[in-house]
């Protein structure tokens, strides 16, 4: 795979990777926390102060945002102590215990923007010759504010020597910029939520590493209730052609006859995050209309070249409940090896989301008395990915693209993965797979 990099500074951000461990698979959860209505989770026990977990003695890690019923989660996991190393993004006090500050160089496990983009061969300039995304508008919809993320997004950017994104207004005349805005398009902002913070801190800065010349729209919902994000979700459908939404709640009933309509522009693209729990289903990754999104572990060698990229064990997936499969993924050649019966079935393309292969994050709001910098995966990481590396591209990216026949080039991931397993061709563990070019 190629390493052209945008002048993405590679610093001290080379890494030897990675530790092996992987999450523990449900049977060795112990007393992890209930995976209330979005059913079983595979995750290691919690330990300690905080959402601390132990990872097969080797690790601890935290989901970002915990599993609650009746409304959405993101789909964020963040990295811990490797006993190993001796290094964190929490300190070396001890396991899961914490430090008030994370420097950059403590995550020794964390991959950088360049490795993520040699890795995936993703381009380095747009089809017009600018930077990748130029001309786009990508929508990011979280819950709740982050008051720091723009000086976040900026200290992100500096570190990895890509160009700076100023505030401002989006116009089609303004140029590549970020605008924060609420669900509605004002500027008084939700409360504040640890966890939520570090979310939004994942998904603006990987869009904008990805897609560094295209126009970044955060809109934040007034909370994690489903109504609450499908009012933001209905926003930036009429504000963005790209469309990044790294959360899930339970399935219900009402998805398709109401929520689904949130998806109102049939000119954007709309990827969300298969989940983080393994085998199972969640909203609005089930919706048709969406691109569901699963997550692989990329292991590299020393030299930056990918080792393998094999489906994660916790990566989301599944028949969905109520929505039904489009015509484009039914009539794929390899989707009845899912048995989902003409439902809609989960995820249809996957990348990087093992927290233990996961990527640099800078956060400077408190998360459970730390703030720097952090390693952190689970399919939020995925999902902005994949939306950015679409506005590269510049095309609307739905089902009919996904499963027709068109640009994208997929490396088959066909080992490792969740209770689906990885399979030459369509699975429940990648989809189609990761992107390669």
């Amino acid at each position: 795979m190629k390493k052209n990099f945008y002048k993405i500074a590679l610093g001290t951000a080379t890494v030897s990777l990675l530790i092996a461990a992987t999450l523990q698979s449900a049977s060795m959860a112990g007393a992890g926390t209930p995976g209330g209505s979005r059913g079983p989770l595979n995750e290691p026990t919690f330990q300690g102060a905080g959402p601390w977990q132990v990872n097969s003695n080797a690790a601890t890690v935290a989901r970002v945002c915990p599993a609650v019923a009746n409304a959405a989660s993101c789909n964020a996991l963040v990295l811990g102590e490797d006993q190993v190393a001796g290094h964190s993004p929490f300190g070396n006090s001890g396991r899961g215990l914490v430090s008030t500050n994370d420097t950059f160089a403590d995550n020794v496990n964390a991959l950088s923007p360049a490795q993520i983009i040699s890795a995936y061969n993703f381009p380095t300039t747009s089809p017009s010759g600018g930077l990748p995304g130029t001309g786009k508008t990508i929508a990011i919809v979280d819950a709740y504010n982050d008051p720091n993320i723009a000086s976040d997004l900026a200290t992100f950017d500096t570190q990895f020597s890509i160009p700076q994104l100023n505030s401002c207004t989006i116009t089609a005349t303004s140029g590549p910029c970020f605008q924060k805005i609420n669900w509605s398009g004002g500027t008084t902002y939700p409360a504040f939520d640890q966890g939520w913070a570090l979310e939004i801190s994942l998904d603006v800065e990987w869009v904008h590493a990805i897609a560094p010349g295209a126009s970044i729209l955060l809109v934040e919902a007034t909370s994690n209730s489903v109504p609450d994000l499908v009012r933001a979700i209905t926003y930036a459908s009429m504000k963005a052609q790209y469309v990044s939404m790294s959360f899930g709640a339970a399935e219900l009933s009402a998805e398709t006859s109401t929520y689904d309509r949130a998806f109102t522009s049939t000119t954007a693209s709309y990827f969300a995050a298969a989940g983080d729990a393994g085998l199972s289903t969640e909203w609005p990754s089930t919706s048709p209309k969406v691109i569901s999104v699963g997550g692989t572990t990329l292991s590299l060698t020393s030299t930056g070249t990918v080792a393998s990229e094999t489906g994660w064990i916790n990566g989301g997936g599944g028949c969905s409940t109520y929505e039904t499969a489009t015509t484009s993924e039914a009539n794929y050649p390899t989707y009845a090896q899912a048995n989902c019966a003409g439902k809609r079935a989960t995820p249809d393309v996957a990348a990087d989301a093992d927290p233990n292969t996961g990527v640099f994050v800078y956060n400077s709001n408190n998360f459970y008395g730390t703030t720097g910098w952090y390693t952190v995966g689970g399919t939020s990481l995925s999902t902005p990915i994949w939306a950015a590396r679409s506005a590269d591209s510049g095309v609307v990216v739905n089902s009919a693209y996904i499963y027709g026949t068109n640009a994208i080039n997929f490396y088959d991931v066909t080992q490792g993965g969740n209770a689906a397993g990885c399979l030459v061709g369509y699975d429940m563990c990648s989809g189609l797979g990761s992107r390669n070019n």
